[in-house]
């Protein structure tokens, strides 16, 4: 296997790196530090999986993955991320991963679902797949936080769950003023006033 990692995270690169390493599994690993970082090498090599972080500093992970499916669509892209299921991974299926894994995962698990993706095979865990289902039960026209884009999505996200801007623009690499601009722009498609609004809506639909 040629597994590509994408993490802007020296320490999780090199954890990534050792569980591949000792299950004797991986003929060649690479590493990239940002989106264009892996861009660049996915154009120039040839990748069995990509194990891919949604929080890059340049780019948003779930646009890097739109742009990989687009540039070499039969890649599986396996979705690596700190946050849990219920926040993206819904959204990165939509987009063509082909597996969400949450940090906090075993190694073992890790590798199960890099075999189960190299099959061509999407990886769901236990609560990703009961999230889907309940998701497909409702008979509903489309979200308003379906509407977003993926840095106001994220914006929404990180406010819901009780961060103020300063904290929120930490998280994503981006100023205050940036990140003013998107909670602005939400609240605008979303129809709602505040962040209070924007905390009860987020509740109510289980995005935080």
């Amino acid at each position: 296997m040629n597994i590509l990692i994408v993490d802007d995270h020296a320490i999780v690169r090199q954890g990534l790196r050792q569980i591949l390493l000792e299950s004797s599994e991986a003929a060649a690993i690479g590493e990239a530090h940002s989106g264009s970082d892996a861009i660049r090498q996915i154009r120039e090599g040839s990748w069995s999986v990509v194990i891919l972080d949604i929080s890059l500093p340049d780019r948003n992970g779930i646009d890097i993955l739109k742009q990989i499916k687009k540039e070499c669509p039969k890649t599986p892209v396996l979705m690596f991320s700190m946050h849990d299921e219920g926040l993206y991974a819904i959204r990165a299926l939509k987009a063509g991963a082909s597996g969400y894994l949450t940090k906090h995962s075993a190694p073992d698990e890790l590798m199960t679902a890099i075999r189960q993706v190299m099959r061509g095979r999407k990886y769901l865990t236990s609560t990703l797949a009961e999230a889907i289902a309940d998701s497909l039960g409702v008979d509903h026209e489309r979200s308003p936080h379906e509407m977003l884009s993926e840095r106001e999505y994220q914006t929404l996200c990180l406010i819901a769950s009780g961060k103020n801007l300063t904290t929120v623009a930490e998280e994503m690499r981006l100023s205050v003023k940036t990140v003013s601009v998107y909670r602005a722009r939400l609240l605008e498609k979303m129809r709602l006033k505040n962040n209070a609004e924007l905390t009860r809506y987020a509740i109510e639909k289980g995005l935080v």
